[in-house]
């Protein structure tokens, strides 16, 4: 070949390509972004709407309802889904995959514009967001050192938020568990009577004075001067001593009718390691560096602890880059001591350093020429990419040693250095493009699957291919240029390693012909030992992806809606006891506790304290993060009155939530809630389920107030007078914004809280008609108490309710398997069902996509092998080493005690296109070997005999670069154990058997060939 020619006769120029391709890796390198996972791009888009002060019935009917049926007439929306709360709607509209979610946008966008109109007065207007899983907070840095919350909020606002905002690569920064600054006008409802005055004229008065404009400009000798009247409140005096007219026309003050009270309230009360703080979450922007993000936050901490006062100091409470460093140095480490065996191995089959050089130089070189390409594609460096580096380092040395083998042979037979380089490799490259070929072309499919498992396994797939084209690159110009300059001829000299590879191969000899003798025997042992493999499935389970002992785990606190905010506080105090027992493995506590506002309830999902915990490191513990959610789910069972739910916080699972999803739809609320609450009873007793909860286990009590119209319109009121007066009087009303240097502080009127606190108050709370009459509510309205759900889910327009668990030591798919076999039990009422979602729904969709990848790449690697034999048979003898990975990848699973996941699964799908290069160089042998005048079966011992060297070379070193990632060794490693223990197992399996069973199939298939030649012979002799 012209390129191997012009690589050895120009070795500098190959020299200073190498040393451009080195030079722009590590340029690559430095630029690839850095993250735990892939970039998840899934088209889903999400309509939020507030709707403050209004029930979930309310705000499903009013706001919800119209939005759904506006969004369900978009093209290519596969589900909507959709979650009203109280004073606010939720709705998520998931589109086919592949749809172009820019464009799905606008027109999201239009339905939304479309409907806006028909929302109830008191509405905000809908957001239309793009939803992005990786879009959470990277880090959240705690703020410690005094009880004094509002001197730490001075500090937070005015030093650190701007200085953390300014770094490169940051979105936003929020502060949790400070206060807010709220100016109330507490009303006073005798005076206000006496002077005629209503809370709507207050609110006109001060919105109306509180305000600047710019009244056109005048002329000053040569200038023109702006003229803008300046009304802005500038002291809360002023709000105080702001004029009001009574509808008599007479003259007063804000002051006359209501008490101004300048307050600050509690946005959550956070604890980080049992001290008071408020915690900074910080967000990265889309395309930023989560390393590098964390890097530049880490160092501005250290920049300000130096100038904050000696007393106060900032501590990383969570840093979600700390667990991604540790992967991928897990894996680089991994990756390195991969190729060291791979190397060793190279040593011990050549007994030449020089040789081991040449090849060892060729790893690092495609490994950075890997980099480039993932650059330039736009992918990013993350677990997943970096375990197809180190799953494909095996590989990598695969073409290297072929070439390298050849031209040793040719060095050894007595060949120039020249010479033999060129030879050796111009000789067997087309045998090398082909192999690559064959393993290359069995990751075209996986770009075709659909979901999260195409947008995790795509750029892993990428990667391998990267590394497999730039190493076969590396083969065909490096390594024989390299020959050229340093292999030598090695004197032949006693070797241990050369006598014990005599012995096995001419132990292998007696055995292929054992087996050539009793061809029977050796088929129907294979397919018993096949069957046999197939017989262990049961006992491995399926699962999604490999779960990560990230060591992170949140603990949920919920409590009777109405508990005091000092019985939440003893609560949380309680839990925080039971805590201490674990110090030694806790690294960070970080706790908010609400104190039962509405601020609180957003901090804290609405429950009374959220926890978010940090263990130590992994390998400074005994006990997995699972194991510890098991023991302190013990632990909270002694504490009464509180619902306690431990939660661990793991990489595989991602964005798709618990394990278990179960989706209950139907038309009424009460038989979902009865029949969510069988299913939970049910699936309890399922082994590994671990705190089934149901969407409507978190119920509020309501007081409903069922207003008679006709009675109201003959004292003069209408239905919205009569709620705005009652929203007015118990929840208050914002009616403007106050600026104080800089800040914009919410000015809000109220009733005393005596007035408001009892049903008593509500029943004769005092409704004013436009006459002035007044009446007590309830001469016009009935009330009813009522246990109403906190959250009413829909999909697809239809009710729906969501049971969800965990699970613990066992597989998702065995769980799922048991949990579908209670529910088929159940008896569900007519027009009710159900269904799976999240992981296992993904599972199943990415398994069968999986299944169809496989099928299509066993197909490819046929038609490769059949382009290169110019044969159809040889390639299907080829293929029968493909039924026998089946036994290495169970037994591996099974003796390893991994389930089959999706990473399992892809490890598969290498299999097809690595353990047929085995075969390929076997049968291409015997068949050169039949053309020199060699009978069959002599051909068939002596071609065993001498490719066994070759095949154990490459098979050992894939084997044991993988072995690292195949031991689980480090952080992260999870995730690319069970593709390293399929192809480890697999190929070992289908190896040993591709040297017997190949043979003795290419006899069978070879003696049918014959007989049917002899036929058509002898049919053409008879015509003729």
């Amino acid at each position: 070949m012209k390129l191997i020619e012009t690589a050895v006769k120009r070795p500098v120029g190959v020299i200073m390509i190498v040393l451009a391709i080195i030079a722009l890796g590590v340029i690559s390198l430095r630029n690839l972004a850095i993250d735990l996972f892939p970039e998840i791009d899934l088209p889903i888009a999400v309509v939020a709407t507030s709707y403050p002060d209004a029930s979930p019935q309310e705000v499903e009917k009013l706001v919800t309802e119209p939005m759904e049926g506006s969004l369900s007439t978009i093209q290519g929306v596969n589900t909507i889904q959709s979650q009203s709360q109280s004073g606010s709607s939720l709705v998520i509209i998931m589109f086919e995959n592949g749809t172009n979610l820019d464009n799905a946008l606008l027109e999201v966008r239009e339905s939304v514009d479309g409907v806006k109109t028909f929302l109830p007065e008191g509405a905000n207007d809908p957001s239309v967001l793009r939803f992005n899983p990786n879009q959470m907070p990277i880090m959240w840095v705690g703020l410690t050192g005094t009880d004094d919350k509002a001197r730490l909020q001075s500090i937070a606002e005015d030093t650190i938020q701007p200085y953390f905002e300014r770094q490169s690569g940051v979105a936003s920064v929020s502060i949790e568990g400070g206060q807010e600054r709220i100016i109330e006008l507490e009303l006073d409802r005798a005076k206000m009577n006496q002077y005629g005055i209503t809370p709507q004229l207050i609110q006109q008065s001060l919105a109306g004075a509180n305000q600047s404009a710019s009244a056109g400009s005048v002329q000053k000798g040569d200038q023109n001067l702006q003229v803008r009247i300046a009304g802005d409140y500038t002291s809360v005096e002023d709000i105080e001593q702001s004029i009001i007219f009574s509808p008599q026309g007479a003259q007063l003050t804000v002051a006359d009718v209501a008490t101004l009270n300048d307050i600050t309230q509690d946005s959550g009360n956070s604890l980080v390691n049992g001290n008071t703080a408020l915690v900074f979450s910080v967000m990265k922007q889309s395309d930023g560096n989560t390393v590098e993000v964390s890097d530049n936050i880490l160092s501005s901490i250290e920049t300000l602890n130096k100038d904050l006062p000696e007393d106060i100091q900032l501590e990383v409470v969570v840093d979600t880059s700390d667990y991604i460093k540790e992967s991928i140095n897990s894996v680089m480490d991994n990756m390195i001591y991969g190729g060291l065996f791979a190397l060793l191995i190279l040593l011990l089959f050549l007994r030449s350093v020089r040789a081991t050089i040449v090849i060892g130089v060729s790893i690092p070189i495609a490994i950075v020429s890997t980099f480039i390409l993932l650059y330039f594609t736009g992918e990013t460096l993350n677990i997943l990419t970096m375990g197809g580096l180190a799953l494909g380092i095996g590989m990598m040395v695969d073409s290297s040693i072929v070439i390298l083998e050849n031209i040793v042979s040719y060095r050894q037979k007595g060949a120039s250095l020249i010479e033999a380089a060129k030879k050796g490799a111009s000789e067997l490259a087309p045998a090398v493009i082909a192999s690559t070929t064959t393993t290359l072309v069995v990751f075209l499919p996986i770009v075709f699957v659909d979901g999260i498992a195409s947008e995790l396994f795509t750029p892993l797939a990428l990667t391998i291919a990267f590394s497999l084209l730039a190493s076969l690159v590396v083969a065909v110009t490096l390594v024989p240029m390299l020959s050229s300059k340093l292999l030598t001829k090695e004197k032949e000299k006693p070797y241990w390693f050369n006598r014990v590879l005599k012995k096995v191969t001419n132990g292998y000899g007696k055995i292929l012909r054992k087996a050539l003798h009793f061809r029977k025997t050796t088929i129907t042992l294979t397919i018993v030992l096949i069957i046999g493999s197939i017989g262990l499935t049961p006992f491995i389970g399926t699962a999604f992806i490999p779960e990560g002992d990230q060591g992170q785990l949140t603990i949920t606190v919920e409590t009777p809606t109405g508990t005091t905010s000092e019985k939440n506080h003893q609560y949380a105090m309680d839990v925080n006891e039971h805590l201490e027992k674990y110090n030694d493995i806790i690294d960070v506590n970080y706790v908010t506790v609400s104190s039962g506002n509405s601020q609180d309830a957003v901090m804290t999902g609405g429950a009374a304290a959220s926890y978010q915990i940090e263990l130590v490191p992994a390998s400074e513990r005994d006990l997995t993060t699972d194991q510890v959610v098991s023991q302190l789910d013990e632990e909270f069972s002694s504490i009464a009155g509180a619902e306690i739910t431990v939660q661990s916080l793991s990489s595989g699972a991602m964005s798709l939530g618990d394990p278990i999803q179960i989706q209950i739809s139907g038309p009424e609320s009460e038989v979902l809630e009865q029949l969510s609450d069988e299913v939970i009873n049910a699936i309890a007793t399922v082994d590994g389920i671990h705190n089934p909860t149901s969407s409507l286990s978190d119920t509020q009590p309501e007081m409903n107030i069922k207003v008679n119209r006709e009675l109201a319109a003959q004292y003069g009121l209408t239905y919205q007078e009569i709620m705005q007066q009652v929203q007015m009087t118990f929840t208050g009303q914002t009616i403007m914004q106050y600026r104080e240097s800089g800040d914009e502080i919410n000015v809000k009127l109220v009733y005393p809280e005596e007035e408001r606190s009892t049903i008593n108050d509500l029943e004769n709370v005092l409704i004013q008609n436009q006459q002035g009459t007044q009446i007590p509510l309830l001469t016009v309205a009935d009330f009813e108490q009522v246990q109403s759900a906190a959250t009413i889910t829909r999909q697809n327009q239809q009710r729906q309710v969501n049971v969800s668990a965990q699970i613990i030591d066992r597989p998702l798919g065995n769980v799922a398997t048991d949990v579908e076999n209670v529910l088929a039990d159940m008896s569900f009422p007519e027009d009710y069902e159900f269904s799976f979602g999240g992981q296992t729904e993904e599972m199943e969709t990415a398994f069968f996509d999986l299944s169809l990848a496989l099928i299509l790449s066993i197909f490819l690697v046929y038609a490769v092998m059949a382009v290169q034999f110019e044969n159809f048979l040889h390639p299907f003898i080829i293929m029968f080493s493909l039924p026998t990975t089946v036994i290495g990848v169970i037994v591996g699973l099974f003796v390893t005690g991994q389930p089959l996941s999706i990473t399992a699964f892809i490890g598969i799908i290498m299999l097809a296109g690595i353990v047929v290069n085995n075969a390929i160089i076997l049968v291409d042998y015997i068949n050169i070997l039949r053309r020199r005048g060699m009978v069959r079966l002599e051909a068939i011992v002596e071609a065993g005999k001498s490719r066994l060297r070759p095949i154990l070379m490459t098979t050992l070193t894939t084997i044991l670069a993988m072995v690292p990632l195949g031991l689980g060794i480090g952080e992260g490693a999870e995730m690319q154990q069970p593709m390293a223990i399929t192809v480890i197992f697999g190929l070992g399996v289908s190896s040993l058997f591709t040297l017997l069973l190949i043979p003795v199939v290419y006899t069978l298939f070879d003696g049918l060939s014959e007989r049917i030649k002899r036929l058509f012979t002898r049919k053409k002799e008879k015509e003729a």
